[in-house]
């Protein structure tokens, strides 16, 4: 072909990582676990459960230690308060080490069981986002809190419908996040040490997506979606490098961008999918249509191929280039208006754990869904879960759990 596109993921390969982030070490939903067995155990059973509030927010795990948030409902007689709240535990005994609270007051907003985003861990601190503006910088050891700001009170923002759910990015000396504030604010970048300003750029609506690091043709980028439009910024000044319209009804744009073989993937519930590649004259819309929607599943990516939730028709198999579907309805979850699931790869194979709490083993490739093995975990949950120290950690609306899948 004639563009050379080279796209790589700047966060090193780590084996055996700990999972200290969303979606993972390197944010695309890999577990780098070699000793991952062949099968799930047949008689999983929970290392320790713990009672927990209402949230979608997923959990992070490194150093000995586990990061969660959840909201609940206290106070006197007549003096309800609402909070939200980071939890710390010990990974495989669920202890608590330290509990951090704050007033987090929902008022109307939609699904408003709890927080949406996954936990940040970098260098000692753990950096949390809030459905309603909410930024933290705690000290991972003691929860002392470092710097906080409320996006909506200093942005002039407007948090989207459903809340915020964009989890934090750390770059260089940067935390990255989506707020939607104005003017000119809908991405940011935050001093991470000290919470201070350092760019903001963008006068869109938010999205729901979370942001991503590429090196594109020898340029590194922040790859974004925000509910108009999928973008390319500059990581030190935040100049927009490129942008294609990504239009979609009620900006439900909550999948990340995918990259694979020098095209991204958009897609949403009601209006299908974009396959974009970044031509030498700018963006390129490669293929489009309704042969893909997606909701809430971010999908994974091999060899040429994306594997990913479909509305309709269960997991579908879709080539990249082409947006051919070399197989579809391979029904991994629960059949509805909301259908949700997140995947892994691990190794050759995929872990989907879906709305029901399952986990399945499974292979994926161009030519057909195997599945492998199947376990319940935990209850019904729309929140990514980690998989870190041979365990998968999940969490309910009422409880978070671990489940000892092998012992490293």
């Amino acid at each position: 072909m004639n563009l050379i596109f080279c796209i790589i993921a700047l966060a090193p390969l780590q084996l055996n990582a700990d999972w200290p982030q969303w979606r993972g070490p390197t944010r695309d939903g890999n577990w780098y676990e070699p000793r991952f067995p062949l099968h799930l155990p047949k008689d999983a059973k929970p290392l320790w459960k713990l009672p927990l509030g209402g949230g979608y927010g997923g959990i992070a795990v490194a150093n000995d230690k586990l990061f969660v948030m959840d909201r609940v409902k206290g106070g006197k007689e007549n003096e309800v308060e609402e909070l939200e709240r980071i939890h710390c535990l010990e990974p495989l005994t669920g202890k608590q080490l330290w509990l951090h609270s704050y007033k987090a007051v929902y008022k109307k907003l939609d699904y408003g069981n709890g927080p949406r985003t996954t936990p940040t861990i970098h260098q000692g601190k753990v950096y949390t986002f809030g459905s309603i503006g909410d930024i933290h910088c705690l000290d991972m050891n003691t929860g002392k809190v470092l710097w906080h700001r409320n996006v909506v009170a200093e942005f002039n923002a407007k948090y989207p419908t459903w809340g915020y759910s964009s989890s934090p990015l750390i770059d260089e000396n940067r935390v990255l996040l989506q707020i939607g504030g104005k003017p000119d604010a809908c991405f940011i970048a935050l001093d991470k040490d000290t919470g201070k300003e350092v760019w903001r750029s963008g006068a869109d609506r938010p999205g729901y997506a979370s942001a991503q690091i590429f090196t594109v043709n020898n340029q590194k980028q922040i790859i974004w979606w925000s509910a108009q439009n999928a973008c390319g910024l500059d990581p030190k000044t935040g100049a927009i490098l490129w942008k294609s319209p990504v239009g979609m009804d009620y900006d439900v744009a909550i999948a990340d961008l995918i990259f694979h073989n020098g095209v991204f993937l958009a897609s949403d519930y009601w209006t299908g999918s974009k396959a974009i590649e970044l031509a030498p004259a700018g963006p390129k819309v490669i293929w489009e249509g309704k042969q893909l929607s997606m909701l809430m599943c971010s999908p994974l990516v091999r060899d040429g191929y994306f594997y990913a939730l479909d509305r309709f028709r269960g997991i579908k198999c879709i080539e990249a280039k082409t947006g051919k579907i070399m197989w579809e309805n391979e029904s991994v979850t629960v059949r509805g208006t909301n259908p949700q699931a997140s995947l892994v790869w691990v190794g050759k194979r995929a872990l989907i754990f879906n709305e029901k709490g399952e986990l399945i083993l499974a292979e994926l490739s161009p030519k057909e869904f195997k599945l492998v093995d199947k376990i319940s975990v935990c209850g019904f949950t729309w929140a990514h879960p980690a998989f870190a120290q041979g365990c998968i950690f999940a969490r309910t609306d009422k409880e978070i759990v671990a489940v000892q899948l092998f012992k490293p």
